[in-house]
């Protein structure tokens, strides 16, 4: 499949651009003199450098279009651990207030100067937690922005390393998403951005390049094994929430000024179905 700029993709990264920050502008501004002609070439280049990205991918499904997504997404930059506070900074920017980022479970938008290790701080959330492989804070998965995010210490606490599933009971400072023994359920709105950070991995690290081989699989209480699940709730997700323009202009921001690579599943939603 190719996109055009028709394609919700498309649509989608035009809501995106709406919220891409100048360093001279406050978040969600825009000046008067961006002529809609010009933005409407902008995507359409944006959109024609994105299929080229992913040319080697296109006309394949199950295991040859993952092998390729990781052909193509392996060439990649990387960030150190230290270097990912200020990376978060800018990839997870509130879009209503520039001064502040959103974490991820509990979007509650929160001043940037408060990351570190107490009370109510914000810290680095390792969405494919870094036990399952025992790769740690290792610079490549241990540090890879396309599954980090910012996120309360006490909710990142609460999360632990567990598996994501449904069910379960409130979880303090994050409305709307549960917990129980074995699982975690975040808020409805990043249930889609959960799911395709978790397949990123699976497809990005494949045991090739000294770590281990991060695989899905449709159980829970994975412990230290390289295994994420629930994939069946997964891909439930994936459809349910679909990438927003928040979503999509991360995915960019990486792109652009981080890693120089990509998330195929934002891009690509429906490729999911085709591997899994």
């Amino acid at each position: 499949m190719r996109i055009s700029r028709l394609t919700p993709w498309a649509a989608g990264l035009a809501a995106a651009s709406l919220i891409l920050i100048p360093a001279s502008a406050s978040a969600g501004q825009r000046t008067a003199a961006a002529a809609p002609a010009a933005a409407s070439a902008s995507i359409s280049a944006s959109a024609s450098a994105v299929d080229t990205y992913y040319a080697t991918a296109e006309g394949k499904t199950g295991a040859a279009l993952k092998t390729a997504l990781h052909n193509i997404i392996k060439n990649q930059s990387k960030v150190t651990y230290d270097g990912v506070w200020n990376a978060l900074k800018v990839t997870d920017q509130d879009p209503a207030n520039s001064n502040n980022v959103i974490l991820v479970y509990s979007g509650r938008s929160q001043s940037k100067s408060t990351n570190g290790g107490g009370v109510n701080d914000w810290n680095r959330e390792h969405v494919w937690a870094k036990s399952h492989g025992d790769f740690g804070t290792a610079t490549g998965p241990g540090t890879d922005l396309h599954h980090l995010r910012p996120e309360d210490v006490t909710v990142n606490s609460t999360r632990g390393n567990k598996d994501f599933d449904l069910g379960g009971g409130p979880v303090s400072e994050a409305p709307g998403s549960l917990t129980d023994s074995d699982s975690f359920e975040p808020r409805n709105a990043v249930k889609g951005d959960v799911a395709r950070m978790l397949l990123y991995m699976a497809v990005r690290y494949d045991g090739g390049d000294g770590f281990a081989d991060l695989e899905m699989n449709d159980k829970v209480n994975n412990g230290s094994a390289p295994l994420f699940g629930k994939i069946s709730v997964l891909k439930q997700w994936n459809l349910q929430d679909p990438p927003d323009a928040f979503e999509q202009r991360r995915n960019q921001v990486i792109y652009d000024t981080y890693q120089h690579n990509r998330n195929p599943f934002i891009d690509h939603p429906e490729w999911v179905n085709s591997i899994w």
